[in-house]
């Protein structure tokens, strides 16, 4: 059964005309129970996590004085998001639903969650709407608990997973594989261990044939027996923070070719929807909710 980490506080509240889609996160669930891709019993309510496994990821002073609400005005303008008990309360709630969410993959092969994909958090510090790195802190567990040796992270949202690639920048048994925009955020980019930066309005038939030239060798050349894979679907023409050229029906293929190369090789994979910032709702909600439709035709 495909199992989806959802929970209420996903959707937080946020201030008037602010740029991030929150709304997302309750009609995404919606529209798969609507529709029928989902059951209730699809979707499971993650928890707080014990803090051990987020400073296995971040640092002890950043995650103390963001738990006690402390970090500095400039530390907070920074994630581009008010600052509140709630708000740090969903960033670790969110951190659980993925790690939960990497162990089901390992029981039926594939695992969501409807947020996370936070990859612009940084072992000290948060940005670019990131407070904790829900992928690297789940990846720790894995490897802590023996559940995972050598570990892929696929990241395909538009933007590099800066925080990703600073996080496990000195560490063989994490892979970070980040393809996205040249000349978009961030600025100044880490190096991750596989970069393929894209120009601007890349459109579908290029961005697939790099995908499929460069995915199948990656996964040859490294052997890893999990896969994180970041679905962002602000790689869309109309995204307001994209500036790649894709359509729905591209991405759509994008995510059937890595979910099927998941799938043959028989390697788990748990995925976080990361950004999606097109002006109408309706394409974000159609773009994510076709990796769910996806994953119950591949795995089920």
């Amino acid at each position: 059964m495909l199992k989806i980490a959802w929970h209420p506080i996903y959707q937080h509240p946020l201030p008037e005309r602010h740029r991030f889609p929150m709304i997302k996160y309750d009609l995404l669930p919606k529209q798969l129970l609507h529709e029928g891709t989902c059951v209730e019993a699809n979707f499971f309510s993650p928890k707080v996590p014990n803090t051990s496994h987020i400073l296995r990821v971040h640092t002890k002073e950043y995650v103390e004085n963001l738990f006690s609400l402390q970090l500095t005005a400039k530390e907070i303008r920074k994630t581009g998001f008010p600052h509140s008990k709630e708000l740090v309360e969903r960033e670790i709630i969110i951190a659980d639903g993925t790690i939960k969410g990497a162990a089901y993959a390992l029981e039926y092969g594939i695992a969501f969650n409807i947020a996370g994909g936070t990859h612009h958090a940084y072992s000290g510090h948060g940005e670019a709407f990131c407070l904790l790195n829900d992928q690297a802190i789940a990846a720790r567990y894995l490897q802590d608990k023996g559940l995972a040796r050598k570990i892929l992270i696929i990241d395909l949202d538009v933007h590099q997973g800066n925080g990703t690639a600073e996080i496990f920048q000195k560490d063989d048994s994490v892979f970070t594989f980040s393809m996205h925009g040249e000349s978009n955020y961030p600025f100044k980019k880490e190096v991750s261990n596989l970069d393929i930066p894209l120009p601007d309005n890349t459109g579908d038939e290029a961005y697939l044939e790099i995908l499929i030239d460069v995915l199948p060798k990656l996964i040859e050349e490294q052997q890893p027996n999990f896969i994180f894979y970041l679905s962002g679907v602000d790689v869309l023409k109309q995204d307001k923070l994209g500036k790649l050229g894709m359509t729905i029906e591209g991405c759509k293929q994008r995510d059937k070719f890595v979910l099927e190369t998941c799938k043959t090789l028989n390697i788990p994979v748990q995925c976080s929807m990361g950004g999606g910032y097109s002006p109408e709702i309706k394409d974000i909600i159609e773009a994510h909710a076709n990796t769910y439709r996806l994953a119950q035709d591949i795995y089920f």
